[in-house]
């Protein structure tokens, strides 16, 4: 699989003499990580008679309904509660049902490992998403035919490996700079260099030229953490100090040696200027002290965070269906019908329904979705309904599961008269007031997930372009999936892939948050593929809310409260 399903923050390019800095952007960031899993067992079975078992895991995938091995652990001797020091690495992707199994060994010898049943000491089967929404799962292992094997457990703990820990704000000034001109001041300047493994420099950063002045200020200036130390807070930077020459023939003033960890520590205790020397004066004058002194005015870390640092942080994902009941469809009792029950065949309704849910089923723990409908007359009175819970209970619209869902849509379909039209704006609003009360806690807890499958074109679009635009602002994005043969392509107006998405009155969207697909063009796919289209963007879509508000993963604090590149948990 490829690794790099989306671009991560790039470093700012060095500027030019008297450019102004450019900063690094915030969006777009990775959507695809690289997961890596560390796997220990308790209990487990004890196959020797002289001795414990010797166990190892072997970890398969499954492609395309073939289990297949993608790689084992070491073997560990004499041991039934064994920590494996093997960490296992695959790729992640949000929009599919990846699906692991864990396999236990009693291992006598890795030739014929996982080859003997008598050696089989237990399985177990789970998702991807599962592991990283949880961080640390722990499940039972069974044996054949579903039996326990004994009080055998397995624990699977995931870690993202991030490509992108963010950028550093700078802020430099100087002091009694060595006058290099002989009619006034010197023009300083200051190139941050970074040194390279092979002892090459590459340069990281150049401020602009601050004219005629020997105590200069240069702008604060952002650049990302991988450009200035690759990441390693030891890796040593040169600081050098120059006098601007017009011609390029730019006069050495001096220079100076740190590190990231050295700065961090610096701002700490307020001990932050570091002597700009000047190798050949120090070698020529006996009382040579220094060239002038370099000082750190701020330091500032900017986290960029990826999609896996809020679901691992705990973000939820709460998702909501929206099913379109306008007598468009045709009467369900009709074979005809969108809305006819096959007890042999699923409609495409419900295809696209589980296609979709199971995905976002892994990253909802109490796994409870809200269920809503429009364009019907429903009971008691009959009156026609744009946002009614299809399982009638209005104080609480959430059903047990994806298949809790298809159970309520199943049940409500007798109940109900399809009418019209076809208007989603009061779905769209209904969700964005929910999300509305969790954006007023300021965290990176819940996002929401809106799917609509409609039959055609909403009668309301004026008023759903206004709805989008306002849910925009909010932890939220909107699936549209269209279901049936109508001619969908006034729907692409909502989905922001071809231009920015305005309210009646011109205002832009903020972000894009509408996936429209119809579903026509996935009929002889298979669901994955549909899950994959309508779900891709999602990843990017939460980062890029948390990201505008300014919201780290639940329990992350930034690096300065624990001086280092890396992440730090507050937990």
């Amino acid at each position: 699989m490829p690794f790099a399903h989306g671009a991560a923050c790039p470093p700012p390019r060095p500027t030019g003499m008297g450019d102004v800095p450019e900063p690094c952007p915030q969006a777009p960031l990775a959507v695809l990580s690289k997961v890596e899993l560390r796997v220990s067992c308790k209990h487990l079975l004890d196959r020797d008679t002289l001795n414990k078992s010797d166990p190892c895991v072997l970890l398969l995938m499954q492609t395309q309904g073939q289990w297949m091995e993608v790689d084992r652990s070491e073997v560990i001797k004499s041991n039934l509660n064994p920590v494996f020091a093997k960490i296992f690495t695959v790729d992640y992707y949000f929009e599919e049902v990846q699906k692991l199994r864990f396999e236990v060994y009693d291992s006598h010898g890795q030739a014929g490992l996982g080859t003997h049943d008598d050696d089989f000491l237990g399985g177990m089967e789970c998702t991807v998403g599962q592991i990283v929404a949880q961080k640390r799962v722990t499940k039972p292992l069974f044996l054949k035919y579903g039996k326990f094997a004994g009080k055998s457990t397995i624990t699977i703990i995931s870690e993202e490996i991030s490509g992108n820990n963010g950028y550093v704000e700078l802020a430099f000034r100087a002091k009694k700079l060595d006058d290099k001109d002989l009619f006034s001041k010197s023009d300083p300047f200051l190139e941050i260099y970074r040194i390279d493994d092979d002892r090459s420099e590459q340069l990281v950063y150049r401020t602009e030229v601050v004219k005629n002045n020997l105590s200069p200020i240069w702008e604060p200036f952002k650049v990302s953490l991988n450009s200035l130390c690759s990441c390693e807070e030891k890796r040593k930077l040169r600081c050098v100090v120059w006098d601007y020459d017009s011609r390029g023939k730019h006069d050495f003033i001096g220079e100076f040696f740190t590190t990231f960890e050295e700065m961090q520590k610096a701002m700490g205790e307020n001990k932050v200027q570091w002597d700009c020397m000047n190798p050949k004066y120090k070698i020529k004058k006996r009382n040579y002290k220094n060239s002038g002194v370099v000082v750190l005015l701020d330091l500032k870390i900017h986290r960029v965070y990826s999609f896996l640092d809020y679901i691992m942080g705990g973000c939820q994902i709460h998702f909501t269906v929206a099913i379109d009941f306008t007598a468009s469809n045709g009467d369900p009792r009709n074979s005809c019908s969108l809305h006819y029950i096959n007890p042999y065949q699923p409609n495409e309704y419900l295809k696209a329904l589980v296609a979709v849910g199971e995905i976002c089923q892994d990253y909802d723990s109490d796994k409870k979705f809200s269920a809503l409908g429009f364009g019907a007359r429903i009971p008691p009175k009959y009156e026609v309904s744009h946002d009614f819970a299809i399982n009638f209970n209005p104080d609480n619209d959430e059903c047990e599961g994806i298949q809790g869902v298809v159970e309520s849509y199943q049940s409500c379909l007798p109940k109900i008269q399809l009418y019209g039209p076809t208007n989603v704006a009061p779905i769209i609003s209904k969700v964005a007031r929910v999300a509305a009360d969790e954006e007023r806690t300021k965290e990176a807890s819940q996002y929401f997930i809106l799917l609509i499958l409609t039959d055609g074109v909403v009668t309301d679009m004026a008023d759903t372009r206004e709805a989008i635009v306002r849910a925009s602002y909010l932890p939220m994005s909107i699936i549209i999936v269209g279901v049936g043969n109508a001619d969908f392509t006034d729907m692409q107006i909502l989905d922001g892939d071809d231009g920015v998405l305005r309210s009646p009155k011109g205002e832009p969207v903020l972000r894009d948050i509408v996936q429209f697909v119809p579903f026509r063009e996935f009929k002889n796919a298979s669901p994955t593929a549909l899950a994959k289209c309508v779900l891709a963007e999602v990843p990017k879509q939460v980062v890029e809310y948390y990201s505008y508000k300014a919201f780290p993963p639940t329990g992350w604090v930034e690096a300065l409260a624990a001086p280092g590149c890396c992440r730090v948990p507050s937990r």
